[in-house]
């Protein structure tokens, strides 16, 4: 599927702008944040950090309407350690979160070997309206998304399990995908509760993708099968 070559720094910068919670708190200098991200990938580009775009700006270059306020990037720790300009707020295990002039960075850390095969093995060049960036694959984020999933529910974190199953179900829907070959590289990194758990939501989800692309009638309604 083809999509029109997105400007991260657009995106970014338009999210902010219209997010009514930013209004109430400092205001930041939005105008800014397209050059910043700019200088971001200049900084990874010229200190050859090995790194991979994940998140929703990836997801923007498969698919429509996703929207986002930061940058997720997964690298090693030692490659953020090479980026002094990157502010890091916090780190616990395997992520950390930093800031750059305004702009928000969420980093996935390699020493976790599931964030790092995926840096390793489901990368692709993708054209951005700035520049090509190494970005996961359609597989490589099915697989960070369905990673996160058993964890986001026992946080009872609701509002991102949606966003995450929606995402996962759009990517089902939009592209073939071997689920079989997923399942496969999540069993070596999760628990067999969770791959279990994992199995059922992707279940559910491919029961609903496949009442959508039923047939339906002139009037919108589904139609009966005879």
């Amino acid at each position: 599927m083809n999509q029109t070559p997105v400007a991260i720094g657009k995106v970014i910068q338009n999210a902010v702008v219209f997010d009514f919670k930013n209004w109430s708190v400092s205001p930041m200098n939005s105008d800014a944040l397209p050059q910043s991200i700019s200088k971001l990938f200049g900084l990874l580009r010229q200190r050859k950090i090995e790194y991979v775009l994940v998140g929703g700006v990836a997801l923007l270059t498969y698919i429509e309407g996703r929207n986002t306020q930061d940058i997720d990037l997964i690298m090693a720790l030692s490659s953020l350690e090479k980026l002094p300009e990157i502010t890091v707020d916090s780190q616990y295990m395997y992520f950390a979160r930093g800031e750059y002039e305004g702009l928000q960075i969420d980093i996935r850390l390699t020493e976790n070997l599931f964030f790092d095969k995926v840096r390793r093995e489901y990368t692709t060049e993708r054209h951005f309206g700035e520049q090509n960036i190494t970005t996961a694959t359609v597989e490589g984020l099915l697989l960070l998304k369905l990673y996160a999933l058993p964890s986001l529910y026992r946080q009872g974190s609701f509002a991102r399990v949606g966003i995450y199953e929606n995402d996962i179900a759009t990517l089902l829907h939009d592209y073939s995908v071997d689920v079989e070959a997923l399942y496969s590289e999540l069993s070596a990194h999760l628990s067999a509760t969770d791959m279990a758990e994992v199995r059922g939501i992707v279940a559910e989800i491919q029961q609903r993708i496949a009442r959508f692309q039923q047939p339906r009638s002139n009037d919108g309604s589904q139609k009966e099968e005879d």
